[in-house]
């Protein structure tokens, strides 16, 4: 099978195609032939060896497919049934052996394109707004990179809850994104300072909670949008990690609330992961939630695909074709 290998970690051009055996299932695995893969920022991390893994391995945390086989201790899946995960390393193949217990089935009318595009962005958003911070009807969050495959799935559903949502974006292109997810006002922060301009839009009053992908670039500022005992949720590092912080500031700025959340936190347990799955994948097949698939990558392309993620080219979703 054709995979893509990481020997050694570095920039995009680490991302090798590489011919491999079709993995055989452990007991409690099941082996999925993928129609679809996910490319998130997560892969960006472990290409670099932020998140370190042993070398050599196929990089990927995310995709869609169809079981081939299951292994003897396997019990819920079978031959033939269409399924979707996230946070098992791997999915930059044409086979992956998953633990069964990370796997969900998907929902007939999803496709395996929407399926792959949903698991780790749709339930990231999932957790963030329903349980991190558990954002409310008539309360006011800022959303950064709203125009991102997250941010834009993270505005529709803050909206969806009753909240007023003030985004973030980085082109009068990627604000109408964000507007047209139902995002209340948008910031363009090439043009405007966002701090300035939260405190103004909230009457000085600043935000309940702002949801931060972006890290080094916003972190400050963020302190300074927060109401008192307002919450940063800090769920990613696009533009780099933050520096080491005095948390004596927190108090300072209106005793502060600070979280550094994970996904793998967040569907520890087999009920909490079909909980999330469930509803998001459910959203889609409802129309609550419409998500945007910017580009579909042949799967020799990942390398490309990585340097138009990082670069800030795309707005929504990425996906690997095997």
């Amino acid at each position: 099978m054709k995979a893509i290998q990481v020997a050694q970690t570095g920039g995009p051009e680490v991302l090798t195609v590489v011919d491999l055996p079709v993995p055989a299932p452990k007991v409690n695995e099941a082996i999925v032939k993928i129609e679809a893969a996910g490319v998130n920022f997560i892969d960006v991390y472990f290409r670099e060896g932020r998140y370190p893994s042993p070398l050599p391995f196929i990089n990927g945390q995310e995709a869609a497919g169809t079981v081939t086989e299951v292994g003897s201790e396997v019990t819920n899946l079978k031959a033939g049934d269409r399924v979707a995960y996230t946070s098992a390393l791997g999915s930059y193949a044409e086979y992956a052996a998953v633990p069964a217990v990370r796997l969900v089935k998907i929902p007939d009318a999803l496709s395996f394109e929407q399926a792959a595009a949903a698991m780790l962005q749709g339930m990231t958003a999932h957790y963030l707004l329903y349980s991190t911070y558990k954002l409310q009807k008539g309360e006011t969050a800022l959303v950064h990179a709203a125009a991102g495959g997250v941010g834009l799935l993270l505005v529709q559903m803050a909206k969806k809850i009753g909240a007023s949502v003030i985004a973030t974006a980085g082109t009068e292109e990627k604000a109408q994104l964000a507007r047209d997810a139902g995002a209340d006002q948008c910031i363009i922060y090439t043009q405007a300072d966002f701090e300035t301009e939260t405190r103004r839009l909230t009457n000085d009053e600043g935000v309940h909670v702002v949801y931060d992908g972006v890290g080094k670039a916003t972190f400050d500022k963020d302190l300074n949008v927060l109401r008192p005992r307002g919450y940063l949720v800090l769920f990613g590092g696009a533009s780099g990690a933050v520096p080491p912080f005095d948390l004596i500031k927190l108090s300072q700025k209106g005793s502060l609330f600070i979280t550094r959340p994970t996904l793998g936190h967040y569907t520890a347990t087999r009920e909490e992961l079909e909980w999330r799955a469930g509803e998001v994948l459910q959203m889609i097949v409802d129309g609550d939630l419409k998500l945007r698939i910017h580009h579909v990558y042949p799967l020799a392309d990942a390398a490309q695909a990585h340097r138009d993620l990082e670069g800030r080219k795309t707005t929504g979703k990425l996906l690997l074709k095997p």
